[in-house]
């Protein structure tokens, strides 16, 4: 996270920011599109589109042929490995790649399975996007143990002390997330893995919904297992896990006979969707030329991609602040998840909001089909976060309305979000 001293040098340039995404251009029913949808998938930059067709175009071939289309093919396939390795603070080699994050956790989830035994116990959370939760729950069938570590409810927080005292000599794999996907908790990962570790335990961070956000450093948190989807930091629909090698090497995946046993290709199944890969290069450049305009003396791309997520956060946290600001003056509107300023680190710029007392017409739906009429794009539902609106008892009655601010979102498109929000609702 930035310091006070660093702030002023990591301004992002927003007028550059939108010029690389030629979505942000569209109408609806005449109101400029208004993209608050990203925590179900970002936009992109004209350059991941480039690349994608560029692949099409010129390369499309299988790998390991004797032939150059093939021969780019395999050194596309290394780029895209070295720049998801940048991007997360890892080897190449500790890079899989797959179709999205729910597949690669089932397919984690199948061989840690294979070493596990009756009364052997997973612990995940209440928090947690379903990915990281169902994977898990599917090995009760070989007589696994499945503990909740549980929130707070007030402010939809993980409750740090329940999740300790739930681990133990038979905890084998910790799940949690790195932030909600529907009230945008960020949590403590570091300790948790810390204590992951001291009982035995193996950690798998899901960082889905983190990853447009913060900066992510595998090597300091020493996290087993990390797993982000692409198509949510401005790439294309893909999954990428991060793997320590040591267990790639170890663990036994379901596999064909003729792959490779070599990792991390013993962990891809079959054909790989290459286009899209040659996107995930692109879009990791993409935060790179960010932070080598914040701050021009990065050597590295990895040095790069730390001064973007700089002036990312910094940017974001000041949207955010200006838009829960203007959403406690609805008095109808109520926020689930942290609204004290003094705690803002400890939350992304994704809010989950339910009118008090909904009537039918204000319904997470109903506001989410008056707000896209007005151009404004957000989700309503459980994004899959579906442990969590039911603990809340909101599953029944639509879940949340959330809203998902992004570093290409602006000051002026807030403001006219609450006005609308306190048209529709009333004040």
């Amino acid at each position: 996270m930035p310091t006070t001293e660093t702030a002023a040098s990591t301004v992002l340039d927003i007028h550059y920011v939108r010029s690389q995404f030629p979505s942000l251009a569209q109408t609806v029913n005449g109101h400029p599109a208004v993209f608050l949808d990203g925590p179900g998938g970002t936009q992109v930059p004209q350059h991941v589109i480039d690349a994608i067709s560029d692949y099409l175009r010129r390369n499309n071939a299988n790998t390991c042929g004797a032939y150059a289309t093939s021969r780019n093919t395999d050194a596309m396939l290394a780029d895209a490995r070295a720049a998801m390795a940048d991007f997360l603070h890892c080897a190449a080699d500790e890079i899989v790649f797959g179709p999205n994050m729910t597949t690669l956790t089932f397919a984690m989830s199948r061989a840690i399975g294979r070493d596990l035994a009756p009364g052997d116990e997973i612990l995940v959370t209440r928090l947690d996007h379903d990915a990281n939760v169902s994977p898990w729950l599917a090995l009760e069938e070989k007589g696994v143990t499945i503990r909740w570590a549980e929130i707070h409810e007030e402010n939809c927080t993980l409750d740090l002390a329940d999740l300790a005292s739930k681990i133990n000599e038979r905890t084998k794999l910790v799940a949690v997330g790195y932030a909600s996907n529907a009230v945008g908790t960020i949590n403590p990962v570091k300790e948790i893995i810390r204590l992951a570790h001291a009982a035995g335990a193996l950690a798998y961070v899901d960082a889905v919904h983190y990853g447009p956000h913060g900066l992510i450093d595998v090597a300091g948190l020493d996290c087993d297992f990390l797993v982000c989807s692409t198509y949510k930091f401005f790439g294309p629909h893909m999954g990428a896990l991060f793997g320590k090698r040591k267990h790639l090497q170890r663990l036994r995946p379901y596999k064909v006979r003729p792959l490779t046993d070599a990792v991390p290709n013993r962990w891809e199944w079959g054909t790989l969707n290459h286009e899209c890969i040659a996107g995930i290069t692109a879009c990791v450049e993409y935060l790179a030329d960010l932070g080598r305009r914040a701050h021009p003396e990065a050597a590295t791309r990895r040095a790069a991609i730390v001064a973007a997520f700089e002036a990312i956060h910094h940017y974001e946290h000041g949207l955010m602040e200006r838009l829960i600001a203007g959403l406690r003056q609805i008095p109808k509107v109520n926020i689930y998840g942290i609204t004290d300023p003094a705690r803002f680190e400890e939350r992304c710029p994704t809010l989950a909001l339910r009118v008090v007392n909904q009537t039918p017409d204000q319904t997470p739906l109903a506001l989410a089909t008056k707000l896209g009429d007005r151009g404004f794009f957000t989700w309503d539902g459980n994004y899959y976060a579906l442990n969590l609106t039911e603990h809340l008892d909101v599953e029944k009655s639509g879940g949340f309305l959330r809203i998902g601010l992004v570093h290409y979102n602006t000051a002026e498109e807030v403001d006219r979000l609450l006005a609308a929000l306190k048209e529709i609702v009333g004040s």
